[in-house]
């Protein structure tokens, strides 16, 4: 497989790639992550996933030629402003998007992958690709990593309920496994809150609910995460990883 990083590469060798490779573009976001998850959570966790997919096709004998584009650092994180987040609006972000799109196509790319490490972008970043699709002669794919699972021991190290939450046992088991070294232990157990956060429990099944307030009201996290686990967060890593795989194999499948 031809992998390579668009940063490395020289532009003559970035409209090669253009011609049969995939753009991947990694986007994740800086926000708070309660007392014990630094900022950048999401964006770490996006480019562990793919940097161990990508470590899994490159075993392949042939894989899609791949090229890598830096991680955009920022996302959609107005709800976490009542701690510390570095925020681009809804358009703003919808724009970011439209405009690498349009760059990469520009520069003789047809086919790009978006994967996401941040709840907030998700709705954006689908409605970007769709919007995308209709205007150019491309085909575009997009994920958040937490939902592309290979379907592989999910019942021992996953928990669907707290899934990805934010700055739980989902979030901090996987930050354990990837980057121990920014998290900070022992992580305290959390108080439970009465009632739940409404985004995270709705009171029917299809309602999405919002509330005033409801983030600094649950102090930024969705779940205890004191019970966080290295060695499970990493099965999930590698879970999602070779979900993503797959997700990629098959993109390419579909748009030769």
């Amino acid at each position: 497989m031809s992998q390579s990083r668009l940063t490395e590469l020289t532009w003559r060798e970035v409209r090669r790639a253009g011609e049969q490779g995939i753009a991947v573009l990694p986007i994740g976001s800086q926000e708070q992550h309660a007392g014990h998850l630094p900022m950048g959570t999401d964006t770490l966790l996006v480019e562990e996933v793919l940097d161990r997919a990508l470590a899994l096709l490159d075993q392949e004998p042939s894989a899609p030629e791949l090229v890598r584009l830096p991680a955009l650092p920022f996302g959609h994180s107005p709800h976490h402003l009542f701690a510390a987040a570095v925020s681009l609006s809804a358009a703003t972000l919808g724009a970011v998007l439209d405009d690498v799109l349009d760059s990469l196509v520009t520069s003789g790319y047809r086919r790009v992958m978006v994967v996401n490490g941040h709840g907030g972008n998700d709705e954006i970043m689908r409605l970007a690709v769709k919007r995308f699709a209709l205007r150019a002669r491309v085909t575009v794919a997009a994920c958040s990593y937490w939902t592309v699972t290979a379907g592989e021991g999910e019942d021992e190290a996953g928990r669907p309920d707290v899934t990805p939450g934010h700055a739980g046992w989902f979030e901090t088991s996987l930050m354990l496994a990837a980057r121990p070294e920014l998290v900070r232990t022992p992580v305290p157990a959390r108080t439970p809150v009465q009632p739940p956060p409404l985004f995270d429990h709705p009171p029917h099944p299809g309602l999405t609910v919002e509330r005033h307030g409801e983030w600094e009201r649950v102090d930024g996290s969705t779940d205890d995460a004191c019970g966080a686990d290295a060695d499970r967060g990493g099965r999930l890593l590698d879970d999602r990883a070779r979900g993503l795989a797959r997700a990629i194999r098959a993109f390419d499948a579909a748009s030769r």
